[in-house]
This record gives C-alpha cells, sequence and structure tokens, in this order.
C-alpha cells in the first residue's frame, strides 16, 4: 500500500509542480515496552502511536506502518516546505506523552528522518533510501528529535558501506595487529603491564583509526569476530611474556558494552585462557564508565563471572561520564583509569590537579588501584607520583608498540624507565 500511494503521489507532485516530504519515524525504546510488558501490550502502544501521529497531519496525507516500531509519513501536494518541520515536531509532541496501558504506563519517543521531493531526490527508491538515512542521524544525534536529509548523508553511508566491506575484508586477510602501550609502576618506573590496542592498517587508506572503525564493528556484529581474535591475540603474547620477562605481567583488554551485554566472549575467552594454560590474572578487563549507570542485572552478572574466573577489571576513561560513584564497589573494580584529559594540564590547572588527587584519595579508600593516561611530561608524572597514583602510561614512557618493539624496549629497561 505504502509504495502505491507514495508512487501516486510523486506522479501527482510532478504533473502539479508540487513539493512532497516524505518522513520515517522510529520508536525508540520500543523494545523495553516488548521487553518488560510483553509483545501484547506492545502491539497496543503501536495501535495508538499510529492514532497520535494521524491527528498531526492532514487528512489528506498518508501514515504507514513499515513493520516492526516504524512509521512512514507521506505530506503530498506541498506548495512550499513551511509547515513539515511544525508537523514533525508536533509528532514528536505527541510521542513523547506517557502510552496508558491497561494498568501500566509506558513512555517512548521517536527519531524522524525527512527527504524532500523533488529537492533531495525524484525517485521512489532514493526517496525512501535518503528518509531512511536521516532517521538514523536523529538516532546517532540522541533520538527524540528529527534531522532532514543531506548530500553529507549519502556520503556518510556510501562511506560507511565501504568501509564495512573493508572491515571484513581485513578480518580474512589478517590486516590488523596488536600494539601494546607500556603501564608503569610508578613506585618503581617499572613495566609489569600493557594495554593491548588494535591497529588496522589499509592497503589502500593507510592507518584507519579505531575511532572510525569500531563503532562500525559493533552495529554490524563484527566485533565479536573481531574482539575473540584480540583476546586470543593477546593471551598468546601473555603466556610468552609471563614465561621469558616476568610472571606477574598483565596485559589490559578493552571490553565494549556490545561485547559484555552479548555474554558469548566470556565462555570464549576463558577457553581461550585455558588453551594458553594462563590464570585469569593475567588479563585486566577494560570497560566504559558507562556502564555503571546500566543498572542491569545482566552486566552485574557477567562482571561478576569475569571476576569468579580471576579477572581482574578496569574503569577506563574514568571522570568524563557520569558514573555514581556507589557502583563501584557494586560492580566489583579493580582499577580506575584516570582520563587523559585530567592529565594534561595537572601542572597547570588547580582544578584538574585537584580532580586526580581527589579520585586517587577516593580510589585508595575503596582499595582500588589508579592508573593515570596520557602523561607527557616529567612534571605530570612526579605530580601524580606525590599523589600516591600507583601506575600510569603515556608517550612519556612510550606509544603504543609491536610486540617486537616492546620487547626490545623491556630488554633495554631492565633499570627503571625514567
Amino acid at each position: 500500500m505504502l509504495l502505491d500511494r507514495l508512487s501516486h503521489d510523486l506522479k501527482k507532485a510532478h504533473r502539479g509542480g508540487f513539493k512532497l516530504a516524505l518522513m520515517f519515524i522510529d520508536l525508540d525504546r520500543f523494545k523495553e515496552v516488548n521487553d518488560t510488558l510483553g509483545h501484547h501490550m506492545g502491539d497496543m502502544l503501536l495501535v495508538e502511536a499510529s492514532q497520535r501521529i494521524v491527528g498531526c497531519i492532514r487528512e489528506s496525507d498518508t501514515v504507514a506502518r513499515l513493520g516492526g516500531d516504524e512509521f512512514t509519513v507521506i505530506l503530498a501536494d506541498l506548495t512550499d516546505t513551511c509547515g513539515i518541520e511544525r508537523i514533525a515536531s508536533d509528532i514528536l509532541a505527541a510521542l513523547t506523552a506517557p502510552f496508558t496501558l491497561l494498568t501500566e504506563r509506558a513512555f517512548v519517543s521517536a527519531s524522524i528522518g525527512i527527504t524532500l521531493y523533488p529537492d533531495d531526490a525524484v525517485h521512489l527508491e532514493d526517496l525512501l533510501k535518503n528518509a531512511d538515512q536521516a532517521m538514523y542521524v536523529s538516532k546517532a544525534n540522541g533520538r527524540n528529535c528529527l534531522s532532514y536529509f543531506t548530500r553529507a548523508m549519502q556520503d556518510a553511508a556510501l562511506h560507511r558501506m565501504h568501509l564495512l566491506a573493508d572491515l571484513r575484508l581485513a578480518m580474512e586477510q589478517h590486516q590488523f595487529e596488536l600494539h601494546y602501550q607500556p603501564i608503569l609502576d610508578l613506585s618503581t618506573l617499572q613495566i609489569h603491564k600493557a594495554e593491548a590496542l588494535l591497529r588496522w592498517t589499509h592497503p589502500v587508506r593507510g592507518a584507519v583509526g579505531p575511532a572510525e572503525f569500531i563503532p562500525l564493528a559493533e552495529e554490524s556484529g563484527l566485533i565479536h569476530a573481531l574482539g575473540n581474535w584480540v583476546f586470543a591475540q593477546a593471551m598468546a603474547q601473555a603466556k610468552t611474556w609471563r614465561e621469558q620477562i616476568d610472571p606477574d605481567f598483565q596485559i589490559s583488554v578493552n571490553l565494549s558494552p556490545v561485547q559484555l551485554q552479548s555474554g558469548a566472549e566470556r565462555l570464549q575467552w576463558q577457553h581461550h585462557l585455558q588453551s594458553a594454560q594462563l590464570g585469569g590474572a593475567a588479563v585486566v578487563l577494560e570497560i566504559t564508565e558507562g556502564l555503571l549507570l546500566e543498572k542491569s542485572a545482566h552486566i552485574s552478572a557477567e562482571l561478576l563471572a569475569y571476576r569468579d574466573a580471576g579477572i581482574q577489571v578496569a574503569i577506563d576513561d574514568f571522570g568524563t561520564g557520569y558514573s555514581a560513584l556507589s557502583y563501584l564497589k557494586q560492580m566489583d573494580i579493580d582499577f580506575l583509569k584516570i582520563d587523559q584529559s585530567f592529565v594534561r594540564n595537572l601542572d597547570t590547572d588547580a582544578s584538574n590537579h585537584a580532580l586526580c588527587e581527589a579520585i586517587v584519595v577516593m580510589a585508595h579508600k575503596l582499595g582500588l588501584k589508579v592508573i593515570a593516561e596520557g602523561v607527557e611530561t616529567i612534571a605530570q608524572r612526579d605530580l601524580l607520583q606525590a599523589m600516591g597514583c600507583d601506575c600510569a602510561q603515556g608517550y612519556l614512557f612510550s606509544k603504543a608498540l609491536s610486540a617486537k618493539e616492546f620487547e626490545t624496549l623491556l630488554a633495554t629497561t631492565a633499570q627503571p624507565v625514567r
């Protein structure tokens, strides 16, 4: 029905010289309603959401459900575009109001993408694609908002598609490599730990930063295979270094929220530890501060299972998010990593100095150790030592190195790194 109606309205717009707006509307957090209240309640919410959308548009316009929690609105026979944003804003407001479902109340919001005929495209397929891209931009911008399609979105979508294809090929062709950044004990200035960092050298693009490809790996589901490879490689390296250099050497591995929530990684990673004949003490899992706010029984159980296996846990980039401090103890954390944004101006900014010192004192009171990230100057190192900070990493000591370069560094720093 939708495609027939859209085709009809496009032909009419072409003959009459009218404009047309196509909206894609996706309900935010609808899955939570289904999961907590059941599919029957979810269906009730969808019916009422459709009625609310209809109440915001003209009789000559069309509302259709695409499937799941997505709706489409066709605003036809437009002589100008002045009223489009008002209608979209009315829809956003209507959908944020509470839904009464029998004895329960539910809350959702909406992400809206808008494209225009003939401004953005003249073909039906292109308009559908444009509206969908704009809707995903709204989701990426925090949801409960509207976005108009732009050419930049199309360029970004093409770039994403090509990068995803390259990412799959990179996994097949082993284009990834692990580098290791030393983590020093500030009391002795010796290296007993390292953070494993994933590096991708594309045959044409050159180095592709993790900030560009990790989110794409998470969205596409490739993060699970990629993360499993990272852990296997890191544990093989940990086994070598624990046997040849330091029996207590630890490697930190980043665990994304997507990986932690799936639960599948933990079983695979425990298998890799067993295969390498390593105990859990060989690895530290680094998780984001935002996970502390999830208040999820599943996440707590997963972290506890890691801890039961002897694996330690660090909160990465601590201080940049909105964590509830009470969860630090509830989640059974071992390390806090002070974000480099606080360390960067440690010797020139009194507020940063006070914050770092407060984090160290608080962490020690809770029985946690502290690692400072992004240490670049001797002055920063000395101040962190004076605060009692336990460990540090950063360019003052070394950038992330290949395994061979890391072994060379260890061989040439039998004495403390100064």
